[in-house]
């Protein structure tokens, strides 16, 4: 093949050394230079090119590893919630964890009577389940009524005002609503944190101006961001389903079309680093793959990988056992 000393390869890696004893050789312009002095700069070139490569390839790795351990665990307990029509437990988990942290904000564990914040309480309830409870009266009439009491007292009233939402459209439509309130806020959730994901990624090679490892400030921020999702999933649809009134099936078909809706948008793609930009004709074949692709039927799911037992260290990394750490959605 033909090889320019102006091009990149050469004038990127190789020095002008070359170039200058090539002119002070009275080598004369186009003519075919087979000299092994040239051979050999090339061959560096190229050895440093692909070394420079392979090590992306390798810091890409590193940094997919951790979104595909957050991917492994989401896409469990989607494959789980697809395959139960049933999800009261995991809505009757979620209000439970998301009833007491509302009221560790108000009362905080352990606090003396006067630390309470009693009309914030009330208000964040009502906010929070579209439920309005008197707790300051419930106080009032018993003196009794401590911390742990008032949260059971709380969390019962919750139950009872669902269970009357329960009665009045029937166990068989508040599931359905159930699940697809659930899978809708699940997969928004994930496809919102993928995009913070790749921000993240984009401006984390900044911390090793701060004399910090980017690598591991990623994992630990990624990890605080999954965290973080996994609660706002908890509130949203502890939220919805506490707040929305559902008459019939037809609101659930409603809420179903609009998850379906928004599965054409759930295909996330992250740019890919590639020194050597492809050929016009390369691009425009990618493009038609990918359009040919995105018009083919949806194909089955296949597990990859197996599947993560409850008692098993959390692929997240942090030590705990999958069903107290990221397990808990399920």
């Amino acid at each position: 093949f033909y090889l320019s000393l102006e091009d990149n390869l050469m004038r990127i890696f190789a020095s002008d050394r070359v170039a200058g004893m090539m002119k002070k050789l009275g080598m004369q312009e186009g003519e075919a230079i087979e000299h092994p002095w040239v051979t050999k700069a090339i061959e560096n070139a190229q050895r440093k090119v692909e070394a420079h490569n392979f090590n992306i390839r390798k810091q890409l790795l590193e940094y997919d590893d951790v979104a595909n351990d957050q991917r492994r665990v989401i896409y469990q307990q989607r494959n789980e919630i697809m395959a139960t029509d049933d999800v009261s437990d995991i809505i009757e988990q979620m209000r439970r964890d998301v009833v007491n942290a509302v009221i560790d904000t108000y009362i905080p564990p352990g606090s003396l009577d006067e630390m309470w914040d009693v009309p914030g309480l009330e208000k964040a309830i009502e906010e929070e389940f579209g439920l309005k409870l008197p707790i300051a009266r419930w106080l009032e009439e018993d003196e009794e009524l401590h911390e742990e009491t008032l949260r059971e007292r709380v969390v019962e009233a919750l139950e009872s005002a669902y269970r009357e939402k329960e009665a009045k459209v029937g166990a068989p439509v508040l599931r359905h609503f159930e699940k697809s309130v659930l899978l809708q806020v699940l997969d928004q959730a994930w496809k919102e944190h993928l995009a913070a994901m790749d921000y993240l990624r984009q401006g984390i090679h900044l911390r090793g101006y701060a004399q910090k490892n980017p690598k591991q400030e990623y994992k630990r921020e990624a990890f605080e961001m999954f965290q973080a999702m996994l609660e706002r999933i908890k509130q949203e649809v502890v939220g919805i389903v506490s707040k929305v009134q559902v008459h019939g099936e037809e609101d659930v078909e409603a809420v179903e079309a609009q998850r379906m809706q928004m599965l054409p948008e759930m295909n996330y793609q992250h740019a890919e680093v590639d020194l050597l930009h492809a050929a016009p004709e390369e691009e425009e074949a990618a493009a038609e793959k990918a359009a040919a692709a995105g018009g083919a039927p949806a194909q089955p799911f296949v597990r990859q990988g197996r599947k993560i037992g409850r008692n098993e260290p959390c692929p997240c990394g942090s030590g705990k056992k999958y069903k107290h750490c990221h397990g808990k959605l399920s």
